[in-house]
Parts: C-alpha cells; sequence; structure tokens
C-alpha cells in the first residue's frame, strides 16, 4: 500500500541499506584495543575522584543540616517581618503570593500561578535505524533498516540528516515557540522569595482548556490549540499548543487552590535568600507541602543519603567500566580462539568485577578515614576488641 492513501496519522515508511567493509585484521584490532585503554585508564581515575570526594561531601552536607536545624527560628507568617530575624536561618509554611497573573495573548490564557509554560508541537517526519552485523564472503557487512514515522515532537527534527529526505522533509522551524513565562515577585507569608526557590517550584500541571474557541483559526480538542480544523488528521508541519502551570497563587479558585509551601533560608530584610553555613554549604530549602522545621531536614538528610549511595554505585561503575576497557586488550590477543576467548571473556568479567568492588571499598574506607578520622578510628577500635579481649584473657606461659 503507498504511504500516500494512508491516513496522515498513521503514515510508516521503511528501507533498508547494507554497506560491507574488510574484516579488520589483527593489528587493526589491538590498534582500536589500545584506543580504548587509555580510555579505560582515564575513566578508571575518574572513578577513584568520584568515590573519594563524594565521602567528604556527605559529611559536609550532614553537618551543615545537622548545624541548620540547631539554628533554625520558626516565624508565624501571619505576622509582619521581624527584623530582630535579620540573617537568621528561618523556618515558615504558608500559600504562595503573587502580584498579577500570568497570561498568554495569542491565546487568552490566564493563570495566578509562579510559572506559566506554553509547549509548542509540530507533527514531523521521525527516523529511526537499527542495525545488525553479519559475516559473508570474508567481509563484515552491516544491514541498516531506515523506519519513518510520524509523530509530534517538541524540537526541530532536521530532515536534511535523514537517510532519505525525499517524501520525508520537515519544516525547518515552527511557526510558535515555545515559552516560560515566571512572576516577577512570588511571598510566602510576607517575605519575598529570592530567584533560587523560585526555581525549585516546578511542579507542573497540564491547564486543563474545556471547550473553548478563542480564535476561528484555532481549534480546541482535548488540552491542545491546534492550528489546524482536523486534529485527528494532522498533516506535517501542523502545530499544537499546551499550557501547565506551577505554584498557583492568591485566593482564585481557578484552576485550584493556592499553593501551600514549607520554605528553610535566610531572612534579610523582607526577603529569603541563601544561609551560608560555617561548613561552606548554603541552606536554600523549599517542600512543595506544609512541613515542620523538623520534617523539612529529616527530608533533606534522606536525600543526602539517596545521594552519596548513588554517587558510590556510580563510583563503582566508572571503576568497572574503566577496568573493562583496560584489559580488553587481552581479549584481543586470544579471539582467533573461540573456546579461550570466552574463557577470557569471563574470567576477566569476573576480574573487574571483584577488582572494582574491592577497590571502591578501599576507597570509600580512605575517604572516611580522611574525612572522618576520630569515627573510623572508633569503628577500628571496636574491630579489634575482640582481638585484645582474648589476648588479655590467654593463659600467660610459665616461665622456667
Amino acid at each position: 500500500m503507498s504511504t500516500h492513501a494512508m491516513p496522515e496519522a498513521a503514515r510508516r515508511d521503511q528501507h533498508s541499506r547494507v554497506s560491507s567493509r574488510a574484516t579488520p585484521g589483527f593489528l587493526e584490532r589491538l590498534s582500536d584495543t589500545a584506543g580504548g585503554m587509555l580510555l579505560g585508564v582515564g575513566v578508571f581515575a575518574l572513578s577513584f575522584y568520584v568515590l573519594f570526594t563524594n565521602e567528604g561531601r556527605a559529611l559536609r552536607t550532614t553537618t551543615s543540616l545537622n548545624e541548620g536545624l540547631s539554628k533554625v527560628v520558626p516565624l508565624n507568617p501571619a505576622s509582619e517581618p521581624d527584623f530582630l530575624n535579620n540573617n537568621k536561618l528561618v523556618h515558615l509554611s504558608a500559600v504562595l503570593q503573587t502580584s498579577q497573573p500570568l497570561h498568554d495573548p495569542n491565546y487568552r490564557i490566564e493563570v495566578k500561578a509562579v510559572k506559566l509554560k506554553r509547549e509548542v508541537e509540530m507533527y514531523q517526519w521521525v527516523e529511526q535505524q537499527e542495525s545488525r552485523d553479519y559475516q559473508e564472503d570474508g567481509e563484515t557487512k552491516t544491514e541498516t533498516t531506515y523506519t519513518y514515522t510520524t509523530e509530534w515532537r517538541s524540537e526541530v527534527i532536521n530532515s536534511r540528516n535523514f537517510d532519505k529526505e525525499i517524501g520525508h522533509v520537515n519544516p525547518s522551524a515552527m511557526a510558535v515557540e515555545s515559552v516560560t513565562v515566571v512572576a516577577p515577585d512570588v511571598w510566602v507569608g510576607s517575605l519575598s522569595l529570592s530567584k533560587g526557590l523560585v526555581d525549585k517550584i516546578n511542579n507542573f500541571q497540564r491547564l486543563h482548556l474545556g471547550p473553548l474557541s478563542p480564535d476561528p483559526f484555532l481549534t480546541v480538542h482535548g488540552d491542545y490549540f491546534y492550528h489546524t480544523a482536523q486534529p485527528n488528521r494532522p498533516e506535517v508541519g501542523d502545530v499544537r499548543v499546551s499550557f501547565s502551570y506551577a505554584g498557583l497563587s492568591g485566593e482564585e479558585t481557578y484552576p485550584g487552590s493556592a499553593q501551600m509551601v514549607s520554605v528553610v533560608a535566610m531572612q534579610k530584610d523582607g526577603q529569603l535568600v541563601p544561609y551560608k553555613t560555617t561548613s561552606g554549604d548554603h541552606i536554600e530549602i523549599l517542600y512543595l507541602e506544609e512541613l515542620s522545621a523538623q520534617e523539612v531536614f529529616e527530608r533533606e538528610h534522606q536525600m543526602n543519603s539517596m545521594k552519596t549511595w548513588a554517587l558510590r554505585a556510580a563510583g563503582w561503575a566508572l571503576m568497572f567500566l574503566g577496568i573493562s576497557l583496560a584489559t580488553r586488550i587481552v581479549h584481543t590477543l586470544v579471539d582467533w580462539l573461540p573456546l579461550v576467548r570466552d574463557v577470557v571473556n569471563i574470567g576477566l568479567r569476573l576480574f573487574a568485577l571483584c577488582v572494582s568492588c574491592s577497590l571502591s571499598l578501599l576507597t570509600i574506607a580512605a575517604g572516611w578515614l580522611f574525612y572522618r578520622p576520630l569515627v573510623a578510628g572508633g569503628i577500628a577500635a571496636l574491630a579489634l576488641l575482640p582481638v585484645l579481649l582474648a589476648r588479655s584473657r590467654a593463659p600467660t606461659k610459665k616461665t622456667e
């Protein structure tokens, strides 16, 4: 069936292309492996840096959070700012407030929120590739299958890079641009939020449009404005627009109630700004729910713990990858012997696994010794305690 006879929403096209190359010789494979070996050494060194510095970061963050909890001052959001709290770390929970609604005059959208996002998508051709290698007539051949489908995409896809541009041409630009509008002034209680705190308000939700038709050249279908009269049968180049909002504010009932937030930051005159701890970290926390100061810092400790373990896992993965790349040259030396090659491959994987696990644990331990010498010393003393007790209870040898 010809693709032109199919509906625009179901367009699909496919073709394959076969390329061949001479099977690389031993020296060529060895040369390629040597390059991977150098990369592996670099990744291996990077893993030590990630694992070691992560322990210091985790300790510094924990110390800063403990300091913050001991110094935080709770505020009453209904009261005026107390300038006695200037330069102090404060906590308050209240609904967001903005000075005026955000609006998009082109689509007659108006929402009282901290952020209003206009998302634009264009119906375009998309190329997908699938390749498989096989040996034939002493050559390595690659069969690549190119599949073309039409999809809604938020970025412009350059069809000039397609393997087959004829019949799959996309427009070079969108008729409408995506944009995010941010309220110039945002308050919690009687204190305004810094830019860093406003940046944390990203709980975007789709704006439900309803049965509106603000413009005769637009069609409302679902929660989209379509720049076409037939949204169910779009053509390449058609555009649709949706809106989402974050941080509802004020007393408005549409599209919902105002967002409650909990903030921990430093009060400076009438604004909430970052608080610098003695360890050098900055505390500037915002949660999109009502939490006490204790709950806020508990959440931050949990996030710190999760980040610490995630970086430990990433450091181990980098070390495993580095060792695998660095030892790949051994596999290349015996890859002409199928049975030996498979055994060596399994052995190299086990070697990389064992060495990366051991070195990761040693690096983390070294980080503890460097950043937490007292804790590490205490753990070592506890570990040696059974040995010392056993020796102290052993009977003394009688001297003649």
